[in-house]
């Protein structure tokens, strides 16, 4: 821009010269239409950006619009009513399949409320699926899944997620400071309730070591910590908002073993009284769970 801008202002001083030593035009005609043109070019550059900016906003816009006015597949079932969850979770035949492929199949288990249960199997063999069922983030074959023996599509999504706490495989982390994303599922949670989240799941020794401590931005993605200290701050987001059932996805899998040792002792505590799904490679992540269920090919 800067380049076309001088190339321009060399040829008008060129030609406009050759015009006043021919006499077409006096010099102070030539002086003036130079010193207006210098006065317009700023504010003609600044109306193309102006316009371009718009033109961005208005694509994105359009963008953002339609996913407002986009309606979820999967809602409150006619007769979904409000209840009280204790945890108890049970499977009943249930079979599921992507685009024809079968992902699940014939699967039936039962974990009482207030209990752990461990998930192991190799990959793609249908855990992470199956806890994506029980959140309800697909749609679920009637009279499979209960909770508390309700047909989960019978359970309104509100009272469902309230009482869920799930860490997934890929953690996701907003660009705002570590207290703000521990306490995204309870923005009014006192400090002291933030902090002590941070110690169960051990984060807390790193965040102290942090110039800001809580207060420390972690970027986009949480691209500013490392992949053992995302998987923490998510697992305290979950324990923040004291769900009934939690649902660990290989939430430590970026953890070494040590680390992951002082978690699961912190956790020992957090998990009496609440039902527990665990999902690890790791036996040593599972060998405390009052029942281990190993799926292959998507049956047990």
């Amino acid at each position: 821009m800067s380049f076309l801008l001088g190339l321009s202002s060399v040829g008008l001083l060129w030609y406009g010269g050759r015009l006043v030593v021919q006499g077409t035009i006096g010099l102070p005609q030539f002086v003036a239409f130079m010193g207006y043109l210098a006065m317009l070019t700023w504010p003609t550059i600044a109306l193309g950006w102006v316009i371009n900016i718009f033109e961005r906003g208005s694509a994105s816009m359009s963008r953002i619009q339609m996913i407002l006015d986009s309606r979820p597949e999967i809602t409150d079932a006619a007769g979904a009513r409000e209840m009280t969850v204790r945890g108890e979770i049970e499977v009943r035949d249930l079979s599921f399949a992507y685009n024809g492929a079968q992902v699940l199949d014939r699967l039936s288990f039962r974990v009482p409320a207030g209990t752990t249960l461990a998930i192991v199997g190799p990959t793609g063999s249908g855990k992470s699926t199956l806890v994506n069922l029980m959140l309800r983030l697909y749609q679920v074959p009637a009279d499979t899944i209960f909770l508390d023996g309700i047909d989960i599509n019978q359970v309104p999504l509100k009272a469902l997620r309230k009482n869920i706490g799930y860490v997934p495989q890929d953690t996701f982390l907003f660009s705002e400071t570590i207290r703000k994303n521990i306490a995204f599922g309870e923005i009014e949670a006192p400090f002291d309730r933030v902090e002590e989240a941070s110690r169960v799941s051990n984060i807390w020794p790193d965040i102290q070591d942090f110039p800001d401590k809580f207060e420390t931005f972690v970027g986009e993605r949480g691209i500013t910590l490392s992949g053992g200290q995302k998987q923490r701050i998510a697992i305290s987001r979950a324990l923040l908002i004291d769900p009934r059932i939690l649902i660990l996805d290989d939430a430590l899998s970026s953890v070494d073993t040590q680390t992951e040792e002082r978690i699961l002792q912190q956790l020992s505590t957090e998990l009496k009284g609440r039902t527990a799904i665990l999902i690890s490679h790791r036996i040593s992540t599972v060998k405390s769970a009052d029942q281990i269920l190993v799926l292959r090919d998507g049956r047990i």
